[in-house]
């Protein structure tokens, strides 16, 4: 772990000495990156689990726990974020994707018209940078970006679902508001042995562009249309501008996903430096919380945190970060005559503590 550390320290950690310029540096994320690791490493597969590095109380020169944990290894870890940011790194988490920005997505989806099948040449690509995607692209980043915003899922996570893990359910009222979807996860980050609790989604009339059941709809339909009988993967690869991969096992990869993200939000003239595969994650949990007024609590248990929640200073970093959007500005929070906002779909206030 120190040889990986190494590579992220402006000083070389044998000699004390400020390394060459040649050298390169990696970021303080990819340090947590590399800690997260190895822990892992240490917790799951050496069976030292979650406890801090420490000596044995009874057996002198015996230590116990997990060395990625330890009191030193922290201590390297916070020195390591100070000089970081002395010299001038930005340490922060992605921002959190927003609604309104989903709203703009949702809009410039339904707006783009179908393009035709077929590799785009290189100098096609050059020439008109803004047909990177069409209708059908586009509709297929709508679902994944609600999948991972509304059940709180991350990137990985949410491009590894295949159309067994969906179930489309009615009841026998037959009523449009109780169609509801079911995703059940065969596997999670932090459940990787199951027992993960599927995920109940249902209509939201009120917000077409946040409505998870209508995006997997429209996409069922359009995946039917290029391959009679579904299976694999629901996000499959990119093929041309417009069309997928028919091979149900050819998903998307991280790096095609990031680069379709980045590329959409240029289309609506969003600046997508400040944003990563995390921004929708953290975007959901501020979605739930701030809009749909949803406790902290069922928060916790619908984002699957609520098995141990021993470390509630994560989740709190979900909801706020100074990389985010502004919620009202600063001249504003005291004056009572500020604008009102939009009124509330059930109660129909205004106010802002609707």
């Amino acid at each position: 772990m120190a040889d990986q550390n190494h590579r992220c320290d402006e000083n070389d950690i044998w000699t004390g000495r400020t390394k060459a310029p040649s050298i390169p540096r990696a970021t303080y994320g990819t340090a947590q990156k590399m800690r997260a690791a190895v822990s892992h490493k240490f917790g799951r597969d050496h069976k030292l689990g979650t406890q801090p590095w420490s000596e044995h109380p009874t057996i002198t020169g015996k230590f116990i726990g997990n060395p990625s944990l330890s009191v030193t290894v922290s201590q390297y870890m916070v020195s390591l974020r100070r000089r970081k940011v002395r010299a001038g790194e930005a340490v922060m988490s992605a921002r959190a994707m927003d609604e309104a920005t989903m709203k703009h997505l949702w809009d410039f989806a339904w707006a783009t018209p179908c393009k035709e099948y077929g590799p785009m040449s290189r100098k096609r690509k050059a020439e008109n940078p803004a047909e990177w995607a069409g209708f059908v692209i586009h509709m297929m980043l709508l679902l994944l970006y609600l999948v991972s915003m509304i059940c709180l899922l991350r990137y990985d996570e949410a491009l590894r679902i295949t159309w067994a893990d969906i179930t489309f359910q009615d009841t026998t009222t037959f009523r449009p508001a109780d169609f509801h979807v079911k995703l059940e996860l065969p596997f999670r980050k932090m459940h990787q042995y199951g027992g993960i609790a599927p995920f109940y989604i249902y209509p939201d009339e009120e917000r077409p562009w946040m409505c998870l059941v209508r995006m997997f709809a429209v996409w069922w339909v359009l995946a039917r249309e290029r391959c009679e009988n579904l299976g694999g993967f629901i996000f499959q690869k990119k093929i041309g501008t417009d069309s997928i991969s028919v091979n149900p096992t050819d998903g998307m990869t991280s790096d095609a996903f990031l680069e379709c993200f980045r590329n959409n939000l240029l289309d609506i003239g969003v600046d997508p430096r400040p944003y990563g595969t995390h921004s929708f994650r953290r975007g959901g949990c501020q979605f739930l919380y701030k809009v749909c007024r949803w406790d902290f609590r069922d928060i916790c248990d619908w984002g699957g945190w609520a098995e141990n929640f021993d470390n509630p200073g994560t989740i709190f970093k979900y909801l706020l970060s100074w990389n985010d959007n502004p919620r009202e500005q600063q001249e504003h929070y005291m004056n009572p005559n500020r604008p009102r906002k939009d009124p509330c779909h059930t109660c129909g206030r205004t106010c802002h503590c609707a």
